[in-house]
Parts: structure tokens; C-alpha cells; sequence
């Protein structure tokens, strides 16, 4: 698989070499329309000026603003022990070496994306609703096919492409605004004829570089999610896991936030706003879904790269190859392994549920008190009574809150103000547990949780813990 990763970072680079000799010739043309041959360099420079300012934001902390635009929260171990640990596994599995770091958002649309300049800072992504939706066997597919965008060095490209683009169109749209506007440069006389050329190709180019752009950009995306296929095959070992993902997604797709999730669309496994078409055409970012299924089940019962290529020409018609020569030269057919034995049970489904209800629960910071009778009271951050009373059996239940040492209320401590003594709370077990802080800060208590004391974020009050 080097030798395709190789010859996918050999094409990146001639693709990004094409976008800027497009985006200087851009910058260029669009000078000498305004200034004449004098302004073509200054042209030049400014394109090469605006691109370095864009690209330098990017990788500056490009993942966080994606992660902060999809409202994606960092989550731990503890959080949700089953996706971290599958994340693990095709850490490993892949030779990663570095293990992204993991997000969740809250979100029932299933789907997920990678992003990070570098594998060594990569991060991995998924809504709530995939977590909801896919199996053990699934979600490995999904994040083995994550973790190859990562690996194969998809991501850092694809942020750089994109950037390459936007400065164009960005470029192209400053033009065309300043010549609607009454901008551009008219000369008469001598010189007058190749101004008027000029103008009409700086015209052209304003139209045309984008969408030409955007072509390239789209149809170097589309290869590269057939690339991550074949890796999640070869990673799980287990290619129907990533084929039925693939349908269920698709499937779940239909009720999407297609307005909040336009910037983010093409990053996805599965680009929400193309779900539905059955051809790809110029501008899809993604492969058709049923043929990237079709292959991935057409290697029966194989997970190789062999096994991937000779599926991939089978299905798609192509003579060229998908991976690399050298690569398919020394490999052989790699047996796929059974399917794991919890998958698509009942029991799996309702425990999945409940993690993934939990967790967004306590990323939103409710207050989960457990009843005898069975049921889960969610009580709400701004809940500002004592007690509450469980809607199924009509039992009170108090609010667990960090309680103020008794000496504090003595008459002559209150005096002095505010008190700063800790707080205390007394754990009841040792799963996960919720209480409020003196200041209606909600405070989360994992099963991991050991240290016996901690500091409220909202107020900085210390708050001592005693073990159950």
C-alpha cells in the first residue's frame, strides 16, 4: 500500500503545483486587466499573498475550526469505552502509531469525518446517530476507513487542495465584484484593443478557474475514498462491516441539516448532500455509495489488497488499477475473519442506546439519578429545586449536591463573607455519578475517577471527594 500512498502524495503534488500555477496566472491576469502589463506582477504576488495568509490559518489550527463549525466535543476513555476501544484497535491495526483523538457530536444524522494537518495530531470524528445505528463490525469499518484518510496522508492534502481552491474562488469573486461595481481599468487610444482582450480574458478566467478547479479537486477526493476502502478491507479484515455501514448511512440521510452542514459535507464518509444521486458526476466528492458496497462485497470472502483490486476492476469495468503495482505484486489474498458474535444482536442494539443516550446526556450536563424502580431521571443544569420525584413510580429523590462543612454556617463564619472552605460530597458507587457544585456548576464523577479532590470550573472552589 506505500507504493499507493506514494503515487497519491506524486499526484497531490502536481495537482497543488497546477492549482497555484492557475492561481498566479489568476492573480496575473486579473492585475493586467486593472493596471496593464505593470500590474500583472503585483497581480501575481497578491494571489501568492492571500493564498500563504489562507494556508497558514489552515494549518495553523485548521481541525479546530472544523471541529468547532460540526460542534464536535473531545471525549475520554471512560466517556464511551467501546468506540475508543475500536479506535485502538485500528490504530493499531493500520500502524498509526499515534492514536487520534476522538470526537463526538450530537447529532442523529450517522456519519463521520477525519480531519488534522499530520498523523501525529489527527482526530477522528462521529455523530451520535452513527454510534446509535452501527454494530462492532460497522463502526470498525467506518473508523478503519477514517484512520486510512489519516495514514495515507488524505487529509493534510485535501486541507491544502482546499485552500488552494478557496483562494481562487475567493480571487475570482473579488474580480467579478469590482467589475459589476464600475472597477477595472479603461484605457483608448493605443493599447486600447489589447486591454479590451485582456479583459475579456480576465472574464474567462474569473468564470472558468473555479469550476475547473473545483473539478480537479473533486475527482482527486472521489479516488481517494476507494483508497480508504480498500484500507478499512485490509484493517478490519472484515470488509462487509464497512459495506453494510455504508448502506445504513446512506439510508439515514434523508433528514439531514443540509444548510449547517454544507462546509463540512465533503469531509464526511458519506457526503449528505449527494446521498441520493446514482451516478457521480464532475463535481461529486464521493464515489456512488452502492458501488463502493458492490465492491467491498464482491471480495467475498477476502479482505486483501489483491482481493480489493481484482473486486474493484470487476465491478467498476476500469482497466486501470486502483493500487499500487509493486504493492499487488508481493501480496496475496488475505482470508477475511468471521463476524463478531454480538453483532446484531438485541442486546447490542439496547446497549448502545443507552452509552450513547448517556453520553450526550452527560456532555450536556444533566443530572442522571437512578431510581429503584428501574428509570433514569434526567434532571436539567438549570434545575433549581431540591428534590425531584421519578415519573414512574413517584418516589423523591434529593439532588445530590456538594455539601458546605457545618462550621461555615456558624454565625460568625458568615460574617466574614463567602465562605472558601471545600466542599464535600460522598460518592455512592463507582459508576458514573453527577452532583451540582455550590454554584449550580453540575460536576461529572467517571468510573475512572480517583483523585479525592477537585476545583469547580465555574466558581474554583474546591471540592473534596469521599470514596463509597
Amino acid at each position: 500500500m506505500w507504493e499507493a500512498i506514494h503515487d497519491n502524495v506524486r499526484r497531490s503534488r502536481l495537482l497543488i503545483g497546477f492549482m497555484g500555477a492557475l492561481l498566479v496566472g489568476l492573480g496575473a491576469l486579473f492585475g493586467m486587466a486593472y493596471a496593464g502589463a505593470d500590474g500583472a506582477v503585483a497581480g501575481a504576488i497578491a494571489a501568492l499573498a492571500l493564498w500563504l495568509i489562507l494556508w497558514l490559518v489552515a494549518t495553523a489550527g485548521g481541525e479546530q475550526v472544523v471541529l468547532m463549525s460540526a460542534r464536535a466535543r473531545q471525549i475520554r476513555k471512560e466517556d464511551s469505552p467501546r468506540l475508543w476501544n475500536v479506535v485502538e484497535e485500528m490504530t493499531i491495526a493500520s500502524g498509526l502509531g499515534t492514536l487520534p483523538k476522538i470526537y463526538i457530536i450530537d447529532d442523529e444524522m450517522p456519519n463521520a469525518f477525519a480531519t488534522g494537518r499530520k498523523p501525529e495530531n489527527g482526530c477522528v470524528a462521529v455523530t451520535s446517530g452513527l454510534l446509535r445505528r452501527l454494530n462492532r463490525d460497522e463502526l470498525q469499518g467506518v473508523i478503519a476507513h477514517e484512520i486510512a484518510h489519516i495514514k495515507n496522508l488524505d487529509v493534510r492534502f485535501m486541507t491544502i487542495a482546499a485552500v488552494m481552491v478557496g483562494s481562487i474562488v475567493m480571487i475570482a469573486d473579488i474580480f467579478l465584484r469590482s467589475m459589476w461595481f464600475g472597477g477595472g481599468r479603461r484605457s483608448g487610444g493605443k493599447g486600447g484593443q489589447g486591454q479590451v482582450i485582456v479583459l475579456v480574458l480576465a472574464l474567462g478566467g474569473a468564470i472558468l478557474a473555479p469550476i475547473f478547479a473545483q473539478i480537479l479537486y473533486f475527482a482527486c477526493s472521489r479516488k481517494r475514498e476507494f483508497l480508504a476502502d480498500a484500507s478499512a478491507a485490509r484493517f478490519t479484515r472484515f470488509p462487509e462491516g464497512l459495506a453494510s455501514a455504508l448502506e445504513k448511512i446512506s439510508g439515514n440521510l434523508g433528514n439531514s441539516r443540509k444548510q449547517a452542514l454544507r462546509s463540512l459535507a465533503p469531509m464526511y464518509i458519506i457526503n449528505p448532500l449527494q446521498a441520493a444521486r446514482s451516478s457521480a458526476g464532475l463535481f461529486s466528492t464521493h464515489p456512488v455509495t452502492q458501488r463502493r458496497v458492490a465492491i467491498l462485497r464482491a471480495m467475498g470472502g477476502n479482505a486483501g489488497w489483491v482481493d480489493y483490486e481484482r473486486a474493484y476492476k470487476k465491478v467498476t469495468g476500469s482497466p486501470e488499477a486502483c493500487l499500487g503495482q509493486k504493492t499487488l505484486a508481493s501480496e496475496k489474498s488475505v482470508s477475511a475473519r468471521a463476524a463478531s458474535p454480538e453483532a446484531g444482536t438485541k442486546q447490542d442494539a439496547v446497549a448502545r442506546a443507552r452509552e450513547v443516550t448517556d453520553l450526550i446526556d452527560r456532555l450536556a450536563e444533566f443530572l442522571l439519578i437512578g431510581c429503584v424502580c428501574g428509570v433514569r431521571i434526567k434532571v436539567p443544569p438549570n434545575f433549581d429545586r431540591e428534590s425531584v420525584r421519578c415519573p414512574k413510580c413517584g418516589r423523591t429523590h434529593d439532588v445530590p449536591r456538594a455539601e458546605q462543612d457545618a462550621q461555615a454556617d456558624k454565625p460568625d463564619a458568615a460574617e466574614q463573607g463567602p465562605s472558601t472552605e471545600p466542599l464535600r460530597y460522598r460518592r455512592q458507587g463507582r459508576g458514573w455519578e453527577s452532583f451540582k457544585c455550590s454554584c449550580g456548576k453540575v460536576q461529572q464523577l467517571s468510573p475512572a475517577f480517583e483523585v479525592r479532590a477537585i476545583t469547580c470550573r465555574k466558581c474554583h472552589r474546591k471540592i473534596e471527594i469521599a470514596g463509597p
